[in-house]
């Protein structure tokens, strides 16, 4: 079993191999777009665990590689379609691509790296094939419904937070634990085995989201990556949010309602504001005190795998990550 380390190096091996190839590839105006969204960094998660989740059960991951590269594509796909429908300008401390490139391009290029992703995944093992693609398709639909709901909730009043947990489960959540089942399935794992890494994928992926929505508000923006304070300023429905409005104070609750019907306001102000009423409301605590909770079930699922502790090793420190990480 290799470390993430190792299995991160090997990927961005092969990864950077494929990203010449579509840098090279025309027309330009289309590929372009791709590769420089593929250059701009990241983590690689999903491909990285994806590669795990296959070397638990089999020293021979060669043929995971493909499907690793079609996780990685369709996450960035997904990226650059975001940042389109939330007016992101920044990715990873750059333009997004429809900055640099315009809108219309942007959604022409993310169009085919999605098209891409299932050709890459179409080289995998044939006897392997049709439960991956079935997974894969389900997963990505579920992406799909899960950012359906986020912009749903941008137009409604009054969002839940069991709909929300719900939204970032699809949105976030189902794509980690793709990876996670994929790498396994590809490996030969039996039914109970991909279905605990894949719920152990379900609750850190929820524990990240929620991580992300804290850092939006609290991060460092040099740190992190991206323009702190979106959130607040798109009055996004996040737990943080939802929370805030319902443990704060009458007083709080009104200035809080005040930003968010107001439409004309000064965005270091109302980032200001609101991140006060996060704090003073005990919604920040809540978040994290939630991030832990989905944490500890992220573990329960993991304890469950029939493996030795040590093979478990590299996923409790990537559980462990999510919770302390900065960007």
């Amino acid at each position: 079993m290799l470390s993430f380390q190792n299995l991160l190096a090997s990927f961005e091996t092969v990864f950077h191999k494929e990203v010449q190839t579509i840098q090279s590839t025309d027309p330009v105006q289309l590929y372009d777009p791709i590769a420089y969204s593929l250059q701009g960094g990241g983590k690689r998660i999903r491909p990285v665990l994806m590669l795990h989740a296959a070397s638990l059960l089999s020293d021979n991951i060669d043929g995971v590689f493909p499907a690793a590269v079609a996780i990685e594509l369709f996450h960035n796909f997904t990226l650059l379609h975001d940042d389109i429908m939330d007016h992101a300008g920044l990715r990873r401390g750059e333009p997004s691509v429809h900055i640099k490139y315009g809108e219309n391009s942007a959604i022409l290029s993310g169009d085919a790296m999605s098209i891409m992703a299932f050709e890459f995944l179409s080289r995998c093992d044939s006897s392997k094939l049709p439960a991956v693609l079935a997974h894969f398709s389900r997963s990505a639909m579920e992406v799909c419904e899960g950012q359906q709901l986020d912009m749903e909730f941008e137009e409604r009043d009054q969002v839940t937070i069991s709909e929300y947990l719900e939204m970032i489960r699809l949105k976030t959540s189902v794509l980690i634990a793709c990876s996670l089942k994929t790498g396994a399935l590809l490996a030969g794992g039996d039914d109970n085995f991909c279905r605990l890494l894949y719920d152990f994928g379900i609750q850190i992926g929820i524990a990240f989201q929620l991580q992300d929505d804290w850092l939006d508000v609290f991060g460092d923006q040099n740190t992190f990556g991206k323009k702190i304070g979106g959130d607040i300023c798109e009055n996004k429905k996040t737990f943080l949010l939802l929370k805030a409005l319902e443990m704060s104070c009458e007083k709080d609750r009104a200035a809080l309602k005040y930003w968010l019907e107001k439409s004309e306001f000064d965005a270091p102000q109302k980032i200001e504001a609101v991140r006060k009423i996060f704090t003073n409301s005990g919604a920040s605590d809540a978040t994290k005190a939630l991030m832990n909770e989905y944490h500890g079930k992220a573990f329960e699922a993991l304890n469950q795998l029939d493996l030795p502790d040590n093979d478990k090793l590299e996923l409790r420190k990537f559980a462990d990550s999510v919770v302390y990480r900065i960007k």
